[in-house]
């Protein structure tokens, strides 16, 4: 059994015409956005030889938000390594105590969407704090709120992105050679020489691409700069092009085509260094991967833990704790007591006139049919690219990435372009329907679903389907009864993933909402600019509720799937 690829042409393979549909859908979702925006980028009818990239070029003000952007990215990524590096060697090198608990609650502000993050921020400080004036904390009225601030935008970008660094790094660690480091230790080597000398150096490359991840995320979030930057007008690149996506005029359209390419060219372009830099000084690891360290911490220990204790309750607890004070009041300014204790904005979330009811049904509905459509999708997908390894095959595996890498805000762009006009053939308009954004959601996260499925694809043994082959079973035998099974639970957790990040999705969702088509993010951030906070409040706790279950759920699923599938597990 040389050659199973020869056998399965010659007997059973898959129809061409199953991977000429794959080819084309993949294509369509993942190529054709991008090449839409690309075109109305660089062509402008309306100006002769001037392209609407050149005019914005001149624009004063796309020179401000670029560099708006990359000041608030900067500074996150910088907090964002210092957060994701202290949970990653503490977690990955030392023996504190119950290390899965404290990955999952540091994880889970990356998975809580970044308009809650800035609405839990933004009702912890200022005058109008719920949880401040009950304490009788809260600073004189008439004070302003220090996260309306450049460096506010920079504080919860860093915060919010600090998980893909831990992630970055800790899969580095797991890895280090742990015989080294005991031979240094046994030589009489201390745990900071040790740690600088050794495990820094090594985990150089894994720190350049938390960095790289971190930044290009920050530079493509776009509730939290929109939500703490409006009120002062500090445009940055995702927020400018929604501005100028509000503004009316021939060359509108034109000129965000033109601002989302230029976004979408820095961030391949980080992406593309980041990667070069990995290549050029990648240090080959020869430990075994989830062998952790477990350097004896002492009477250190407890203090290390209160370190961390100190942090995942200033990122995450009393955020949350002030969302939730703020959603149990009337009114904003009150404070919360007995007297004063209401449910009204619970109740109007289920208010079947309400549009945080319509926005629930939309954002569940769109969230779980994509996941259900991407796993039904990522299923033959992953099959064909690992039992056909031929080159157009891997070159589709990575234009796969290319949704998922660009900002949110610039595939949105692309989805207008492209559906700008009606469908042809068929003449059905997309614009205004939650169909965008359904197909938004399909390119954007199709990677996110295929990546698990993928990755247990690659562990199953060939010879099971051999066998079947030569027992008679055709292509489609082979699949319904050997390789789904298998596979199930990782398409599930796949499913799951996408159902995760998609459900409270704003970037992509905010460009192509329309009345009665609100999703869940979008309604927390109108909410919130139209001054109704508390119940913009009491619907973040409720999307907080809905992330912290699946992720438990997914957490449930991990000890059938295979390592890495699940972020936040070993």
């Amino acid at each position: 059994m040389t050659s199973m690829t020869l056998r399965q042409h010659a007997s059973g393979g898959p129809a061409k015409g199953l991977l000429w549909l794959l080819l084309f859908l993949v294509a369509l979702l993942s190529l054709l956005p991008s090449l839409r925006l690309l075109f109305s980028a660089l062509v402008d009818g309306r100006h002769g030889s001037d392209s609407s990239l050149w005019r914005v070029m001149n624009n004063p003000s796309t020179w401000l938000a670029l560099w708006h952007s990359l000041y608030t990215s900067g500074l996150g990524t910088l907090l964002s390594l210092l957060l994701g590096s202290l949970f990653a060697f503490c977690l990955a090198l030392t023996n504190i105590r119950l290390k899965q608990v404290w990955v999952f609650l540091f994880m889970l502000p990356m998975m809580i969407p970044p308009q809650v993050t800035a609405l839990s921020w933004l009702q912890l400080f200022g005058p109008g704090s719920i949880l401040l004036n009950s304490i009788g904390l809260a600073p004189g009225f008439g004070s302003s709120n220090p996260l309306y601030s450049a460096e506010g935008i920079a504080l919860l970008l860093g915060i919010q992105h600090a998980p893909l660094v831990f992630l970055a790094l800790r899969t580095q660690l797991q890895c280090l050679p742990k015989e080294h480091i005991e031979a240094a230790r046994l030589h009489g080597a201390s745990l900071w020489r040790v740690f600088f000398d050794i495990v820094l150096p090594l985990c150089r490359t894994a720190l350049w691409a938390g960095a790289a991840i971190a930044f290009v995320s920050a530079l493509g979030n776009f509730g939290i700069p929109a939500m703490l930057g409006i009120p002062i007008s500090y445009f940055v690149l995702p927020v400018y092009i929604y501005q100028t996506l509000s503004s009316f005029g021939p060359a509108m359209l034109n000129d965000v085509a033109a601002l989302s390419v230029l976004m979408g060219m820095l961030a391949i372009g980080i992406v593309t260094l980041q990667g070069h830099m990995q290549r050029r000084y990648a240090l080959p690891l020869i430990g075994m991967a989830g062998r952790a360290l477990g350097f004896t911490l002492g009477k250190w220990r407890l203090v290390v833990e209160l370190l961390l204790g100190a942090v995942l309750c200033t990122i995450l607890l009393a955020p949350l704790l002030a969302l939730i004070t703020t959603s149990l009041v009337p009114t904003l300014g009150v404070s919360l007591n007995s007297e004063t204790l209401t449910f009204a904005a619970w109740h109007g979330i289920f208010d079947a006139q309400s549009a945080t009811l319509r926005a629930l049904s939309n954002s569940l509905f769109l969230s779980i049919s994509a996941a259900l459509v991407l796993m039904l999708l990522s299923l033959p997908l992953a099959w064909l690219l690992v039992r056909y390894p031929n080159r157009p095959l891997r070159w589709l595996y990575l234009i796969i990435d290319i949704p998922y890498t660009l900002p949110g805000v610039v595939l949105a762009i692309a989805c207008i372009l492209l559906f700008a006009r009606p469908l042809p053939l068929i003449d059905i308009s997309l614009s205004g329907t939650l169909s965008i954004i359904f197909f938004a959601y399909l390119a954007r996260f199709l990677t996110v679903c295929l990546k698990p499925v993928h990755s247990s694809m690659l562990q199953l043994d060939p010879a099971m389907e051999e066998a079947a082959s030569l027992a008679g079973a055709n292509f489609s035998q082979r699949l319904r009864h050997i390789v789904l099974p298998l596979l199930a639970p990782a398409a599930f957790a796949g499913a799951l993933l996408v159902f995760l990040t998609a459900v409270n999705e704003l970037t992509v969702s905010a460009l192509l909402w329309s009345a009665g088509k609100e999703t869940l993010g979008v309604v927390i951030f109108n909410l919130d600019e139209s001054g109704d906070k508390v119940l913009a409040s009491a619907l973040s706790v409720l999307v907080v509720i809905l992330v912290a279950l699946v992720m438990l759920l997914l957490s449930a699923l991990g000890r059938y799937l295979p390592k890495g599938v699940i972020p936040w597990q070993s």
